[in-house]
């Protein structure tokens, strides 16, 4: 790399890698896109502080996992263009939504990905191509193996099983056409320019194309979110956020939908069931219920959001909305 170049390993197949490279993309920052492999793994090992992508080796030597952390230094080193509105309702909303899609909008991504068998063959061919580019057919063949007998049990670290796949398959279905009416008519989620949570979203949504079910889904019921997709590939600004009031009409069934809906009372019962040092627990969602082992990463995001909030000034109309799409009494909870 050059002097001035960061460096990203990461992977086409990573929700959160191509989250953040579209981010490097649309900050213009200068950067290099090293797709992990086999050949440069030792050089990944030497600098990872855990075995996650994507992780940036910065100019200076500094090294930075956690697509969100990163974004956020990333933001101090080059604040323009802005990332959020500077309203501050707006600004909560886009962080709620970028945390909703990296903590329930993995769910379908993942499940979709490794439930089916021909899911699990299309994906773990991919990911075998990507992490032996060079190997022989018999090579990658036995990698694909490899990784879908490993892969496959861990559909249980987004509570995927048989009990929960019409929750979160329900849930993806009906994000697409709160989606798409939200988008139709605007470029990114907020307006003409993307926001932090399109970034969070858009990596769910890429890499639920690179599966035969998830992928005949959005082509056949959601070409604006197809667009959007294409868009926040390489984003570029082409307008100004929008105000509440051109917005509210299709983003506020959306987050109750999915955020008031699914993930914050899935959220909330995570973190409850940590505080009482459970290793399961059980929700009622969209009249299921929902059940899977506790996620300490999860409920250190929901205390994130909830002390976001805290931090919010003048905050009578962000909590209306709140209030109305079934989300301001997870959010100020303090029992848990």
């Amino acid at each position: 790399m050059t002097s001035e170049q960061y460096v990203i390993f990461g992977s086409e197949y990573s929700p959160f890698s191509v989250k953040l490279r579209s981010y490097f993309r649309y900050k213009s920052i200068p950067h290099e896109w090293r797709p992990r492999t086999r050949d440069n793994q030792a050089e990944f090992a030497a600098l990872a502080k855990l075995p996650l992508i994507p992780l940036v080796h910065a100019p200076d030597g500094e090294v930075l996992q956690d697509s969100t952390p990163i974004i956020e230094e990333m933001e101090t080193r080059f604040p323009d263009p802005a990332l959020n509105p500077a309203d501050p309702t707006l600004q909560f909303l886009s962080f709620l939504l970028e945390d909703y899609a990296d903590e329930w909008g993995n769910k379908p991504m993942f499940h979709y990905r490794w439930w089916r068998p021909e899911d699990q063959q299309a994906v773990g061919d991919g990911l075998a191509r990507a992490v032996l580019p060079n190997g022989t057919r018999e090579e990658q063949e036995a990698i694909a193996g490899q990784l879908i007998s490993r892969m496959v049990p861990r559909l249980s670290f987004v509570g995927s099983h048989e009990g929960t796949k019409e929750i979160i398959e329900k849930s993806f279905i009906r994000l697409l056409p709160g989606l798409t009416r939200h988008l139709s008519g605007r470029k990114y989620l907020f307006g003409g320019k993307p926001a932090l949570a399109d970034f969070g979203l858009f990596g769910q949504l890429y890499c639920s194309l690179q599966q035969p079910t998830s992928e005949k889904i959005i082509r056949e019921n959601a070409p604006e979110v197809l667009d959007w997709i294409d868009r926040m590939l390489s984003p570029e600004e082409t307008g100004s956020f929008e105000d509440w009031a051109t917005l509210a009409p299709t983003m506020e069934p959306l987050i109750a939908d999915q955020i008031g809906t699914f993930y914050l009372p899935w959220a909330f019962a995570n973190a409850t069931a940590l505080m009482k040092g459970q290793e399961h627990f059980s929700v009622s969602l969209a009249d299921r219920e929902f059940t899977q082992g506790t996620v300490k990463y999860s409920a250190k995001a929901l205390h994130r959001l909830q002390s976001r909030l805290k931090t919010v000034e003048d905050r009578e109309n962000l909590e209306e909305i709140l209030i109305r799409t079934g989300c301001l009494k997870t959010l100020v909870a303090e029992n848990w």
